[in-house]
């Protein structure tokens, strides 16, 4: 007698993964990123990590303004411009002015900081976002890679709890650099009379803190977008190179 047909074999679905909380999306940024990241094609929801930088944000903000000062931070910025001379043959009054101004200003864009984070992390998100879709057919939405940036910046809360802990260790008032505060880059340890603005600016690119937050959104469009991890994380690299390159130009004009 003939065998009977065995029937069709019926394919066993694949586990999925838990999903998780937001308490362990952002434990996971820090010690296990797939994870993370690959949780965005569940949830691209990203408060939790801007609430968590906002804080931190504003927790450094207020150190630097009890322990330096926003008058003396104006005054360091105005002493390594190049408008420097010109501001010392201005009448005390005019000086006081202009000091006054550039303070409330200083201090809008730092106590502002928060909303500032949304702001260009929305167009940093535009920009790599179009180019992965574009030129590499990613799979990552848009809302999925403007999470991804939130949890990539979640290193930067590492490196304003180092810059409060400076800042309460007796941080030089006079050499305080509200622009590059933490020692956590070859810039931060060069003189710009020295070597010159240009290159104190670029050198202050090779940051610690940068290049986790480079490799995490590298990691991110690879996760949600079915990139190569590598090839994501030249092309953060070099847009972020292209940044740099601009604004250390920019820095040898002011």
């Amino acid at each position: 007698m003939a065998a009977a047909p065995l029937p069709p074999a019926v394919p066993t679905p694949a586990p999925q993964a838990e999903p998780l909380s937001e308490g362990a999306r952002i434990i996971n940024t820090f010690i296990a990123p797939s994870k993370t990241f690959t949780d965005l094609r569940r949830s691209a929801a990203w408060w939790a990590p801007w609430i968590l930088i906002a804080i931190f944000s504003a927790a450094f903000v207020f150190t630097i303004g009890k322990q330096v000062g926003f008058e003396q931070i104006v005054r360091n910025q105005i002493s390594h411009s190049r408008q420097a001379d010109q501001f010392e043959k201005l009448p005390a009054d005019q000086q006081a002015q202009r000091i006054n101004i550039s303070i409330k200003i200083t201090q809008g864009f730092a106590y502002g900081s928060p909303i500032l984070i949304l702001f260009f992390s929305l167009i940093s998100t535009v920009i790599l976002w179009a180019t992965f879709k574009v030129g590499f057919a990613s799979e990552t939405t848009f809302g999925q890679a403007y999470a991804i940036g939130m949890y990539a910046g979640l290193p930067g809360i590492i490196g304003a709890v180092l810059g409060i802990i400076s800042l309460f260790a007796g941080v030089n008032p006079e050499g305080f650099d509200i622009n590059n505060p933490v020692g956590t880059n070859l810039g931060y340890y060069l003189d710009a009379e020295t070597v010159g603005k240009f290159v104190k600016a670029i050198s202050s690119s090779l940051d610690f803190f940068v290049i986790w937050t480079i490799v995490l959104l590298g990691i991110g469009y690879s996760c949600t977008g079915k990139v190569k991890r590598s090839t994501a994380i030249v092309v953060v690299a070099c847009w972020y190179l292209v940044w740099k390159l601009i604004t250390s130009g920019l820095a040898t004009l002011g």
